[in-house]
């Protein structure tokens, strides 16, 4: 029996081989593709190519009796891969002494492993060369690091698809002389990690980030005996699992750091939502200029005169040169008591023309407004909220074109819950 199954681990290490020369041989044209590109006016992101391409996949799964769902999440990400490689080439192409400038500096919060970190790495990663990364205790010292020059940038998480905003980041972003010039989004996979293979009922304690504790609460109910401990972020406590060498304490935090630091995987998929993400945002000292061919976002900050219909007025801005909003949420204005900020995220670069008119019509209609950057966007257009009509056809699911409220599900209401997201 054990050689029966040694030959079809072989047969299947073969078939991983041929994935992989696969995978290689498509990014190789994937890049004649990106040199096409720089030298014509064609846009990156061809949406309609993109779900063509994703129903004929789908639809070759079927015929081979593979999962379609399984089928359309893998495509998803090598279509995502695709397009960031080209538009990559793109902003080099763009501007040509980014591909011989020094090594990046990068900061996050945490340490190696964290969410922080695994969204750092993911980013960089097409940059060419090996970025350096530091990892910092707290929103402020990094993005004052940041602002004196070191580390040339750092990545901040702003947004949860659990916790909903991170309110003590978008502060510092009103304070702070600084600008966006990126933006990340990562999937929060919550694992239980051990020493090593240990039954649940044996566990002592559990410690991890708090919010990551408060993520996994279901999960947690069903261990009523076991001791929470709260630590400064996810890494750090699948760190001290390993350090204290203790078989019964485990760690929530993600697959990543287990492996960083040696840990068993006793269970995943902890979340109490399944599908929790974290999205980050590159902060820099300067903004950065974007090719026009490149999908990107625009953020700003903004108060309105205290004036019936103010509001109203200005996303009648956006409205009028055709911007869609992605983002609208207030935030409590410091100083001025009963006042308010509003934070906004539309789809668009500020090169645009449009653009431009929106924010000069937008500087005569708001008390107060501030151009926070304009950067790629990273919120796959088919990557969430897409079904298979079971005829092959890929269609989005209904409402899920994009995240057009604030997390609280009104436009302009109360910000969601100042939790900062695991780490």
């Amino acid at each position: 029996m054990p050689d029966e199954l040694d030959k079809l681990r072989g047969r299947l290490d073969k078939v991983d081989s041929r994935i992989i020369a696969a995978l290689a041989q498509r990014q190789q044209v994937i890049n004649e593709i990106a040199r096409h590109k720089a030298g014509q006016p064609t846009p990156v992101r061809d949406a309609l190519r993109e779900q063509e391409v994703l129903t004929r996949l789908v639809e070759m799964g079927k015929q081979a009796a593979l999962d379609e769902h399984f089928v359309a999440r893998v495509y998803r990400q090598i279509l995502d891969y695709s397009v960031r490689c080209q538009e990559e080439h793109l902003i080099q192409h763009h501007d040509p002494e980014r591909a011989v400038r020094r090594t990046p500096h990068v900061g996050y919060l945490g340490i190696e492993g964290s969410y922080s970190h695994l969204a750092a790495t993911k980013h960089f990663s097409l940059r060419g060369g090996d970025a350096v990364y530091r990892g910092c205790d707290s929103f402020r010292e990094m993005l004052d690091a940041v602002q004196a020059g070191s580390p040339d940038c750092a990545v901040l998480p702003i947004e949860n698809t659990t916790a909903g905003s991170i309110n003590a980041g978008y502060d510092l972003l009103t304070r702070m002389n600084l600008a966006l010039i990126g933006e990340e989004v990562l999937d929060v996979t919550h694992c239980l990690l051990t020493l090593g293979p240990v039954p649940l009922g044996e566990l002592h304690s559990i410690c991890s980030h708090p919010e990551a504790l408060a993520q996994c609460s279901d999960f947690l109910a069903g261990l009523p005996s076991c001791r929470q401990e709260s630590c400064r972020d996810t890494a750090y406590a699948a760190r001290k699992v390993r350090a204290d060498g203790n078989r019964l304490q485990a760690a929530i935090a993600s697959a990543d750091a287990g492996a960083r630091y040696g840990l068993h995987v006793l269970q995943g998929d902890l979340s109490n939502q399944r599908d929790n993400q974290t999205r980050f945002v590159i902060v820099a000292a300067a903004p950065v200029s974007y090719d026009l061919r490149i999908r990107c976002k625009t953020s700003l900050v903004f108060a309105t005169r205290h004036e019936q219909g103010a509001l109203l007025a200005c996303l009648n801005v956006l409205g009028r040169q055709g911007l869609n909003l992605t983002k609208l949420e207030s935030r409590p204005r410091p100083g001025m008591p009963w006042e308010y900020l509003f934070y906004a995220d539309f789809e668009g670069n500020v090169a645009e023309e449009r653009v431009q008119a929106a924010l000069r019509e937008l500087a005569t209609a708001t008390s107060y407004l501030r151009l926070l950057g304009s950067y790629p966007v990273r919120v796959s257009p088919l990557g969430r909220g897409v079904r298979s009509e079971g005829n092959g056809r890929v269609v989005r699911a209904a409402g899920s074109a994009g995240p057009l409220l604030a997390p609280n599900g009104a436009p302009g209401g109360a910000s969601a819950p100042a939790a900062e997201p695991p780490h």
